[in-house]
């Protein structure tokens, strides 16, 4: 019999982790049964100052499941959730996975045009919005019909506002059959980076699959019944409906919602609740450093942080990390990938600047353009296999073609290994900038960037070039009070970097474009760039 020799990564997992986990096949909403079982008494949901227990969210959910069910809501049709961070939206969010109904996240402050295109994208078929939206929800229902628009936050109460319906039912017993591995959950639109939006089909197993493994992962750090997560990523982000919610639900934690980030509020609320695990994005942590007054709020309660959707400076982890002791897991996730693929362990090897080793349950290589496995420290695209992979892009089967092949999801990630089998991503593949026939990976300029002591922010493009191909240009967001000399800063980043990798042009700007949940678009900087020219 052959022998199959295991990965490199495997020694890196700590010993309380297990690297072969088994995901079970159960629907999602089983996840909130069991944990009632264990901790119905415990406070599920903090927001606004309102907490209420496990207990109680799982009758409002199976009151709206009944109430929907009444109304001839069926598995397998598509329902929006429009809503910020609220109890609505976790309510809602479970009381469809009860039903077998699929649900689309939306962001809340999309507009008419942005709205349209979703909901004729996934064949929508009902929608829940904040009253605050209706306006927008009208605008767009002079051109697609909804089956029915229901209300969050309703101020006069009509029959279609949420409350009505939970308090007008009783909880539902009627079994809806759901098979994990082939019904859709979520569909989750992805590829505002690229400018081609699309629907990624995540099913019951791809979502309770990263829950689980995300659980593994963070091994004995974690403790069941004893967390309180603060969640400031907005839910309808595919990172913190996993990591805060799904895995809050799951290890009985109190989900601290955050409806908006702002950053003395948060703070305020961190030093009232003390939370435990924090799953942010680098904008909030690089306001947590920033903040002049940071080590009043007793940030010390946090024991587990990690960041998602898009790199973070290291300069940013050293900082928290020093203000608070918590240890930043840097990780990688996509929202094909339910997101998380990879972490740095919560106890065990940690190597700044990578983002860990491979989830357990979950295989990854570094390829070339012949879809060849390199070796160590070679750059590559990554491409990635496991059981929180999409089952593909919504009615979009030559992008599902393109992402999905042989059973392994190509990322557009350029990415290295190293011996122990830690990984550490270099850039986007659209984003590597090609200068004179050298490849440049923008993420190491901006590591640069960040080490400087006047700058808060940067972003690192290729601009266009008829002798180069392309030039690199640094655009750079000043810290409070602080002036950047550009002459200095070249300087800077002549002792860094070689010469070809140092910008050629520099912009100092106010902000950077971002989308709401942080992520930087720089497509926006290139179409800026191009106009000009």
């Amino acid at each position: 019999m052959k022998h199959v020799q295991e990965p490199r990564w495997y020694k890196a997992y700590p010993p309380e982790v297990n690297p072969n986990i088994v995901c079970p096949e159960v629907p999602l909403y089983s996840l909130l049964e069991r944990t009632v079982e264990k901790f119905g008494s415990r406070t599920a949901i903090i927001a606004e100052d309102r907490p209420f227990s496990y207990e109680e969210f799982k009758d409002k959910v199976d009151r709206l499941a009944a109430a929907w069910d009444a109304m001839g809501l069926r598995k397998g049709e598509r329902i929006g959730l429009m809503l910020p961070n609220h109890p609505d939206y976790m309510i809602a969010y479970y009381a469809a996975m009860r039903l077998g109904l699929i649900v689309v996240q939306i962001n809340p402050r999309y507009t008419a045009r942005e709205l349209l295109h979703i909901a004729s994208d996934a064949n929508m078929n009902y929608l829940i919005a904040e009253q605050d939206n209706l306006k927008t929800v009208h605008q767009v229902n002079e051109m697609y019909k909804f089956g029915h628009v229901f209300v969050s936050g309703s101020k006069d109460d009509p029959p279609q506002s949420l409350d009505f319906l939970i308090r007008n039912s009783t909880p539902i017993t009627r079994e809806i059959p759901i098979s994990p591995r082939d019904d859709v959950a979520v569909i989750q639109y992805t590829g505002g980076t690229t400018g081609k939006m699309k629907g990624a089909m995540l099913t019951h197993f791809n979502l309770v699959a990263n829950v689980f493994q995300s659980k593994e992962m963070y091994g004995n750090k974690m403790q069941a019944g004893q967390e309180v997560v603060l969640t400031a990523t907005p839910l309808y982000h595919v990172y913190a409906m996993t990591s805060a919610m799904n895995l809050g639900v799951y290890v009985g934690a109190s989900i601290l919602l955050i409806k908006k980030f702002q950053v003395d509020d948060v703070l305020e609320k961190i030093k009232k609740y003390q939370p435990t695990f924090f799953p942010g994005v680098p904008g909030m942590y690089n306001a947590f450093v920033n903040h002049p007054d940071v080590e009043s709020y007793g940030l010390d309660c946090l024991k587990i942080c990690s960041s998602g959707s898009a790199p973070l400076p290291i300069e940013i982890i050293r900082r928290f990390e020093g203000l608070t002791g918590a240890i930043i897991g840097e990780g990688f996730g996509l929202t094909e990938a339910s997101p998380s693929t990879h972490r740095n362990p919560a106890s065990g090897v940690r190597k700044v600047g990578s983002i860990g080793i491979p989830l357990p349950g979950t295989d990854c290589k570094v390829v070339d353009e012949d879809h060849k496995e390199l070796p160590e420290h070679s750059v590559g695209e990554l491409i990635i296999k496991g059981p929180q992979i999409m089952k593909g892009y919504f009615q979009n089967e030559e992008e599902t073609n393109q992402a999905l092949r042989n059973g392994w999801l190509y990322t557009g990630d350029l990415a290295m290994s190293d011996e122990e089998g830690y990984f550490y991503i270099v850039g986007r593949k659209k984003e590597m900038i090609i200068n004179g026939g050298f490849n440049i990976y923008p993420q190491e300029i901006e590591s640069v960037l960040y080490d400087h002591p006047d700058i808060l922010e940067s972003a690192v493009v290729g601009i266009p070039d008829p002798d180069q191909g392309e030039v690199v240009k640094a655009y750079v967001v000043p810290k409070a009070g602080h002036t950047i000399e550009l002459e200095e800063l070249k300087g800077h980043c002549y002792r860094n970097l070689t010469h070809y990798k140092v910008p050629k042009q520099y912009e100092i700007c106010a902000e950077l474009p971002r989308n709401t949940v942080g992520k930087l678009l720089k497509r926006k900087l290139v179409e800026q760039e191009k106009k000009k020219q």
